[in-house]
């Protein structure tokens, strides 16, 4: 019968423990490459701003990597961190750079012509007046326009202030699914 161990068990506790740290290793390193360039999980800590389409308490997944390849879409809520505020910004992209933007009873003007928004049930919140979005810029907003703390405040956001793209909610189960 022929024994399975090796002649010398500490050379071999040796190399399994420096096969675990190198594996661990490369697991953070991939875990810190994909949170920080690829994906990455955000809970909803904000008020009602962007209800009915998303919920305080409810976590989303954002991904990054499309805005390697293109700007900010009219449409896309995206995750804002701003100089200043205490917690990220989760608002939906409204106007895009180069375009005047007016905010009239919680309805959006872009070029002076009315902007189809079928995401938004709750309107109101301050007025905004015709502002041109600058370069590298969107103008951003929540869904619960009267509820909301968005660019009518602070006007338009960077590109390099966009942390990401939110595309998934994981939690809370009444609303998981891709992002409306």
């Amino acid at each position: 019968m022929q024994n399975s161990f090796p002649a010398h068990p500490r050379q071999f506790i040796i190399r399994q423990a420096r096969d675990l740290v190198i594996a661990l290793g490369l697991a953070f390193l991939a875990s810190l490459f994909l949170n920080t360039f690829v994906a990455h999980a955000v809970s909803i800590d904000q008020g009602p701003s962007m209800q009915p389409n998303l919920y305080r308490g409810d976590r989303v997944l954002i991904e990054k990597i499309s805005l390697i390849f293109r700007a900010p879409q009219r449409g896309d809520i995206v995750v804002a961190n701003r100089p200043g505020e205490p917690i990220s910004l989760i608002k939906r992209v409204v106007a895009l750079p180069g375009e005047r933007v007016a905010v009239r009873g919680g309805h959006v003007w872009i070029n002076d012509a009315p902007l189809a928004e079928p995401w938004v049930m709750y309107l109101g919140g301050p007025d905004y007046p015709a502002t041109v979005v600058p370069p590298d810029h969107v103008f951003i907003l929540g869904d619960n326009r009267a509820e909301s703390r968005d660019s009518r405040t602070f006007g338009p956001v960077r590109f390099d202030e966009i942390a990401g793209r939110v595309f998934f909610i994981y939690w809370s189960p009444e609303h998981i699914g891709l992002v409306p």
